[in-house]
């Protein structure tokens, strides 16, 4: 029974479309199957190289290899590429020392290509990226990793004007590269950068105006936190701050800021006044998620949170008991304390338990916070579901901790109460 080959009747541009969703090496082997399937490999629009090809490659076969790319990235009269990604593990990666790839040349050829986005993992990296790379108009999306590399600097020109999202990890910049590489991004909706740091630099200025989504995990030296940074991004929708708090912090024209993800390391409470402005900032936000490693004083600076209507803990209890009078139409709140204060709980009850609070989750539940539990109960007036997570106990813990919830659940019927 003859089956009819439709596939290979489709169009070029629809096979080569088809190509593009598999491994480099599978989409090569398709050359075996006709001639309308030969080397029609070489005019796909993702080219993705991941270090499954590197653990194949040897000093014999390496220079076929470079031929391949080459034929695959330079030869002229080629379609546009959609992505060019080199991807790389702890292990693995593309760097220039191994095997002396032309790292630098691919980048530049698939920039020629008027490439859309580029993907690249460069740990131990010992070149500086092609000037090329930060003047391509055609280029949406830049993803860099290069831990272990040379520090990254950024030419003197810069223009990414399509640009939309930036997403650095893993590296240093020097001078002030970060600050010209994103003041010339003029219309980016979406910047990360995690665990970086930043050399010969004092101020980090993020003022973008068509900014959504920012994420920013800077390391920075201990003592060495004399550092300024600078936001004001009018149309920032999520905010996301993993570090510590620097000398100087300035968040303004936030009005728009739904959801903020706010974890604040050792070392910060000496900067009391710019945790304060960063507070400040964010104040707008429906969703908080707030981890605070070190006790930092909350002023009389602090503002209302009056959109605020979840809130999710990491720190302290003697925090959570102040903050919670900062948080007057909180919904639901979800809580796991990372250390025993003795916090006393007989304490003015916040206006968000009496009047709006509905849904309470405490993780790592420990006996001690039994008071807490019993505040809670007695005093969210309109709490609907209690949600109880005993994790990390051993087996006469846990029965330790459910009978002794389990009895002071009995008399509370308010709400629906979950023991996990």
């Amino acid at each position: 029974m003859c089956v009819e080959d439709r596939i290979s009747n489709l169009p070029d541009h629809i096979r080569c479309h088809i190509l593009s969703f598999l491994p480099i090496q599978e989409a090569v082997r398709t050359s075996i199957i006709s001639t309308k399937w030969r080397n029609l490999f070489a005019s796909i629009s993702t080219v993705d190289f991941d270090t499954y090809l590197l653990c194949g490659l040897t000093d014999r076969n390496v220079d076929s290899f470079k031929n391949f790319v080459d034929r695959l990235l330079k030869f002229p009269n080629q379609l546009s590429l959609d992505c060019f990604r080199l991807r790389g593990d702890e292990f693995d990666s593309w760097n220039d020392g191994d095997y002396d790839f032309d790292v630098s040349g691919w980048i530049c050829a698939a920039v020629c290509r008027g490439v859309k986005e580029i993907d690249l993992f460069l740990d131990n990296f010992c070149h500086t990226l092609p000037d090329l790379l930060f003047t391509c108009h055609s280029l949406l999306t830049l993803t860099l990793t290069a831990k272990y590399s040379k520090i990254f600097e950024v030419p003197s020109e810069v223009c990414l004007r399509n640009l939309k999202t930036l997403c650095i990890t893993n590296s240093v910049l020097v001078g002030d590269s970060l600050n010209r590489l994103i003041s010339n991004c003029h219309v980016l909706e979406d910047l990360t950068f995690d665990e970086c740091s930043v050399a010969n630099a004092r101020e980090i200025n993020i003022q973008i105006p068509s900014l959504k989504s920012l994420y920013l995990d800077f390391f920075f030296p201990t003592g060495a936190l004399n550092y300024v940074v600078v936001i004001n991004a009018p149309n920032l929708v999520y905010f996301r701050y993993d570090s510590v708090i620097v000398e100087g912090c300035s968040l303004s024209n936030m009005k728009s800021l739904e959801k903020a993800d706010i974890c604040i390391w050792f070392d910060s409470s000496n900067y009391e006044t710019s945790a304060t402005h960063l507070f400040q900032g964010i104040c707008n936000v429906r969703s908080l998620r707030l981890n605070i490693h070190e006790v930092i004083p909350l002023a009389s600076r602090i503002p209302i949170f009056h959109n605020l209507v979840e809130f999710e803990f990491y720190g302290r209890e003697s925090w959570l008991v102040e903050f919670l009078h900062f948080a007057p139409n909180l919904k639901t709140l979800t809580v796991k304390f990372q250390f025993r204060t003795g916090t006393r709980w007989n304490i003015g009850v916040p206006s968000c338990l009496s009047l709006h609070l509905k849904k309470i989750e405490i993780s790592d539940y420990a006996t001690y916070m039994i008071e807490i539990v019993r505040y809670l109960l007695d005093n969210s007036m309109v709490l609907e579901k209690l949600i109880i997570r005993v994790d990390a106990m051993t087996p006469t813990q846990e029965n330790k901790a459910r009978n002794q919830l389990l009895l002071l659940l009995k008399s509370s019927k308010k709400c629906l109460i979950v023991i996990l």
